[in-house]
């Protein structure tokens, strides 16, 4: 079967080197006669794939040695709530940046924990902009944002100031899109199923003096100390996810690094946003300045009309357009794995589909 063009919000597409590499270690790694699914992760073997997962995570992002660099589970899902145990732990105050469906689930839980402050939001146009303004809380224990928003297709271009309060950010559908200065960040976190790897892996890059600050009764797995300590090998963690995590990083690195994928990425994206703002039949409810250059939404003129583009684009390969339910319409999400002939497929049956729909 012919592979497709998978625009999933996640778990994404991979390189296609990746999975082949992959491929054709499935059996033996490396002459270790057995695969990585099956490796212990006490071995040498394995250990020398994630310390080189890692190694390779600290070149590509820049991430100096104040800070650590952790390969837990549970998904961002779970830094909701262990950010907060971890972090809103001086004043029990936090700040959030209110911009989306993920960002609300942050503020959710982080009330759990603490005093959440409502720092800024972008509600009331729908999440269809980045609040420019905010509102701190000067004895906020950290400043909580969501980078890239998949659901409404809206980016931070310009990192809020936060002065000497920690700035805490939800990575997740950015990570490693474009370069990023990781030491204005106190804390970094992202699941991996969109730029990274597999689902079941979530990178945490957290500066060092901020581990260790838990409560006392705080469960071992939900402590950053404890797996810093333990160098993401505490429990058996998420083994293949690691380890293909790594093939990635190998892969961006050959190809020139963030850097290089950034200028992809951005090639990518002007050829969608060119198609919607020269055509009068689709719409982007996003404001220009605040697009988001990893997830693209917009509509056509009408739902059955989503629907119709929906089904059509998934005859000719073009996969897994449908929008949020939370939004509708279409969003097409160009991770890096996303090469730019699959964009410009996806230009040229907007144009296509157009003509016809009219």
């Amino acid at each position: 079967m012919k592979r497709v063009y998978n625009f999933s919000a996640g778990p994404s597409m991979l390189p296609e080197a990746v999975l082949k590499k992959a491929a054709e270690e499935i059996l033996d790694y490396k002459g270790s006669g057995m695969s990585v699914m099956e490796m212990s992760h006490r071995s040498k073997v394995y250990q020398s794939i994630i310390g080189n997962a890692e190694q390779l995570l600290r070149k590509l992002m820049g991430i100096p040695e104040t800070y650590h660099v952790l390969f837990l589970q549970g998904g961002a899902s779970l830094q909701f709530s262990m950010v907060p145990i971890n972090l809103m732990t001086n004043n029990k105050k936090a700040d959030y940046i209110n911009t989306g469906a993920f960002a609300k689930k942050a503020i959710s839980d982080g009330k759990l924990f603490g005093t959440v402050n409502i720092a800024a939001s972008s509600d009331d146009k729908n999440f269809s902009y980045i609040p420019k303004a905010f509102s701190f809380s000067p004895d906020a224990d950290y400043v909580h944002i969501t980078t890239n928003n998949t659901i409404e297709g809206t980016v931070f271009k310009k990192l809020p100031d936060t002065g000497s309060v920690p700035l805490v950010a939800d990575m997740s559908s950015n990570i490693l899109s474009e370069e990023m200065d990781v030491t204005k960040f106190g804390l970094i976190y992202a699941g991996a199923q969109k730029n990274i790897g597999p689902a079941g892996l979530t990178i945490v890059i957290v500066r060092n003096d901020l581990v260790g600050k838990h409560p006392e009764k705080t469960p071992p797995m939900l402590r950053y100390d404890i797996h810093a300590k333990d160098k993401s090998l505490y429990n058996t963690p998420a083994c293949y996810s690691i380890y293909m995590a790594g093939l990635v990083f190998e892969h961006l690195d050959q190809i020139g690094g963030v850097k290089a994928i950034e200028k992809i990425n951005k090639e990518k994206a002007k050829i969608l946003y060119d198609t919607l703002d020269d055509s009068e039949f689709y719409k982007t409810a996003v404001e220009k300045e605040d697009r988001s250059i990893m997830n693209v939404t917009f509509t056509t003129p009408n739902e059955e009309l989503d629907a119709k583009f929906v089904k059509e684009a998934e005859a000719v390969g073009l996969c897994s357009l449908k929008g949020h339910r939370s939004v509708g319409g279409m969003r097409a999400s160009i991770y890096n794995a996303m090469p730019v002939e699959g964009v410009q497929k996806l230009a040229e049956f907007m144009k296509k589909f157009e003509v016809e729909n009219k």
